[in-house]
């Protein structure tokens, strides 16, 4: 890791100045670890030193995905996760387009979700009901005809468990060399570099920086005692989930609304059930509205019968005692409509809906970074919440490679919030709004949440609060039954003119798409980073922030290909020429590999654009960017008799030509730009930068303002 320090140096400064920060000072609503270490003025036994280039708090699916990136890219990295056991709770399991395209690379992950999740007919639909052998009020079908044509990405949206994906995420990890250790057998010695290892039961409480990185102190218990391991690192990437231990000890706040609802999560299994559903009712989400309860269930998998139930809580006239698992299995069989004698409860724990993201993803100079819901925290609808961590670490990823591998000053780092945090804004208003269009059906059958939520709050003013706990509890959960008696099967049907009427604004809703939506073409894979390592001087009309983030509010709307630079590069099926084999057909996301730190730049097969590419090579090699040039040939015209474009490149070679497989529309077209300009894509798939006409004789100066833009370095001398 020498060679990363130098290069640190190398760009004017010092990549840290601990004179400039503060950090390891706040250790306010930590865990009981890390309070008894606060508590006893110290921080254990120390049991020697160890270095890794990068530590990563959090063994969830965002510091696994960051991980896997980084490994990838060359990058050596370890994990320590304060739980001594991965989780078995389902929690995310939606994983969007731009997800999945992720997974694509990372060594078939992708593929095997969608070989091991449920049939996509089994949870397509969001079913609104009675009971769930009671009255349907309606339904939602999120799937249409051309989400399976792969028209936009070269794959498709999943329901897959976190537990599931943290799963294989882990084996992907082993196969290239990870071990999860527990913390009688983390296998470390003093002054002792160490990589890929995964040290569960290790929790980050102590943050120290110094001029070459950061000190961790890493806690865990052996026989009964408290040790702390030190370790060294460069960079430390906090990935520990919404209460991040990271984020609090380098004094970080979350900003936004908090405690939207409260919820109990109810695990449980049932065959029974899900071979019931299975048959007669399939789907993702039930929304279930009767007199003796309300709830939300989530079919994790109905051939295996595995659900979450999500029922509003109400403390403190409730309490997590209050839901014993007797308890949530007569909730589960009201909900039902009937009684299941094979409910077995997994799992019973209370959470908090906020919508929050951080003051700022870095500190310490940049040292300590953010990602996943250390970044930021999204209600559930939607799935925005594990979907945007994942793209937080790609993202992240190819700029902590560029800076440790010389190609990059360390402003690469600070382009990391530029990108991500507007996206989290506006992913956490727009999972907020999807929260509201939930609310809305409940709403129109009389049980608007609001006016639960205003009960509650009057039980807890001072007029309400000066009555007895238990008069309190009783009081409020006599008003709830008086309003979930307006559902009951005898009242809810069109005999009444109000229940007829609110049956029509259910329909109305749901007809008109203003309910909970699943998917989010747009802003899946339309999102678009307006300022960062990218330049976009040449790119035309800049879009404002609302619409180039994702534009239009509200309802689902269509993915627009777009070849501005910020944006995603546009899928298009491709044939890759003088290939042999079944795999010469590929997408253009294709074309940017995971494992390696290398720059994309599409042409046309017409001597101006090889002129920009022999100009972009000469460039780069200044640079010590490793750059490939793809020549994108019109479908029909190369045929056997052609060379290809090595010998307008000579004598580089590092190139490819591709062919499109349908006629129309054009490459160049679905980017609306003319052939005479030029893309060039990042390593995790954004454009940095296109031309949108001929370059000209100033090719040489322009790639060099392009790189320095891009990679935050002083344009190199001839």
């Amino acid at each position: 890791m020498a060679g990363a320090a130098g290069c640190l140096k190398r760009r004017g400064r010092l990549f840290f100045s601990p004179s400039r920060t503060s950090c390891g000072h706040q250790f306010s609503s930590l865990s009981p670890l890390t309070a008894s270490l606060v508590r006893d003025g110290k921080g254990g036994a120390e049991v020697g030193e160890c270095h890794v280039p990068v530590l990563i708090v959090g063994a969830g699916p965002v510091g696994l995905v960051l991980s896997l990136f980084l490994s990838k890219l060359g990058i050596k990295c370890a994990v320590v996760e304060k739980s001594i056991t991965f989780s078995q709770h389902p929690q995310a399991h939606f994983i969007n387009n731009r997800s999945m395209e992720l997974f694509r690379k990372l060594d078939g992950l992708a593929e095997d979700i969608q070989g091991l999740q449920p049939p996509i007919d089994q949870w397509r639909k969001f079913v609104y009901c009675t009971s769930l052998s009671g009255t349907i009020l309606g339904s939602v079908d999120h799937m249409r005809p051309q989400d399976f044509e792969k028209l936009v990405s070269p794959t498709s949206v999943a329901h897959f468990s976190q537990y599931k994906l943290t799963r294989l995420l882990v084996k992907k990890l082993e196969n290239v060399g990870f071990r999860v250790c527990g913390s009688d057998e983390s296998g470390l010695s003093d002054d002792m570099v160490f990589e890929k290892k995964i040290l569960m039961g290790h929790e980050c409480t102590s943050i120290h920086p110094f001029p070459q990185g950061v000190k961790v102190g890493a806690s865990f218990y052996n026989d009964g005692k408290v040790m702390e391991k030190k370790i060294h690192c460069e960079i430390l990437v906090g990935a520990d989930g919404a209460r991040s231990n990271v984020r609090k000890l380098v004094g970080i706040e979350m900003k936004g609304e908090r405690n939207l609802q409260k919820l109990i999560s109810v695990h449980f299994l049932s065959r029974d059930l899900g071979q019931f559903l299975l048959h007669e009712r399939p789907g993702m989400l039930f929304f279930i509205f009767n007199p003796d309860a309300i709830g939300v269930l989530v079919a994790h998998d109905l051939s295996q019968g595995e659900f979450v139930l999500q029922v509003p809580f109400y403390p403190p006239q409730q309490c997590l005692q209050d839901f014993s698992p007797r308890v949530c299995q007569e909730i589960i069989c009201n909900l039902v409509g009937c009684k299941l004698p094979d409910v077995q409860i997994v799992d019973i724990k209370p959470w908090v809906m906020h919508a929050e993201v951080a003051e700022r993803f870095d500190a310490c100079d940049g040292r300590v970074i953010l990602a996943g819901d250390a970044a930021h925290r999204f209600p559930p609808a939607g799935g925005f919440g594990m979907n945007t961590g994942i793209q937080d670490a790609h993202n992240l990823a190819w700029k902590i490679a560029a800076l440790f591998n010389g190609i990059a000053s360390t402003s690469i780092l600070q382009t990391y919030e530029m990108e991500r945090r507007p996206i989290a804004l506006f992913n956490t208003e727009l999972s907020i709004q999807n929260f509201r269009a939930a609310m809305s059906i409940p709403a129109a059958l009389g049980l608007d949440p609001a006016v639960a939520d205003t009960v509650h709050e009057a039980i807890n003013s001072s007029i309400g609060s000066i009555l007895p706990s238990a008069v309190q509890k009783r009081v409020m959960e006599g008003i709830f039954a008086i309003g979930r008696a307006q559902v009951s099967e005898s009242l809810l049907n069109e005999n009444s003119p109000l229940m007829s009427w609110r049956l029509a604004k259910v329909r109305s809703i749901l007809n008109e798409g203003k309910s909970l939506q699943l998917q989010f073409p747009a802003e899946d894979l339309g999102f678009r980073y307006l300022e960062g390592a990218m330049d976009s001087s040449v790119s035309g009309r800049i879009k404002d922030k609302e619409e180039s983030t994702s534009g239009c509010r509200g309802e689902s709307r269509d993915y627009v290909p777009s070849s501005e630079p910020g944006s995603r590069i546009p899928h298009m099926p491709v044939r890759l020429l003088n290939a042999s084999g079944d795999k010469d057909i590929l997408s253009t996301l294709d074309l940017v590999p995971a494992d390696k730190l290398e720059f994309l730049l599409i042409i046309a097969p017409v001597k101006e654009s090889y002129d920009l590419a022999l100009s972009a090579f000469r460039v780069a090699r200044d640079f010590g960017v490793v750059l490939k040039v793809c020549t994108m040939w019109p479908h029909g015209s190369f045929d056997e008799h052609q060379s290809g474009s090595g010998r307008a490149l000579e004598p580089w070679d590092n190139y490819m030509d591709v062919e499109e497989v349908k006629p129309s529309p054009s490459w160049w077209e679905t980017c609306q730009i003319t052939s005479d300009g030029a893309i060039m894509v990042r390593p995790d798939d954004h454009i940095a930068w296109r031309a949108t006409a001929k370059v000209g004789s100033n090719a040489v100066d322009e790639m060099k303002r392009v790189f320095s833009r891009i990679l935050g370095r002083s344009i190199v001398s001839e």
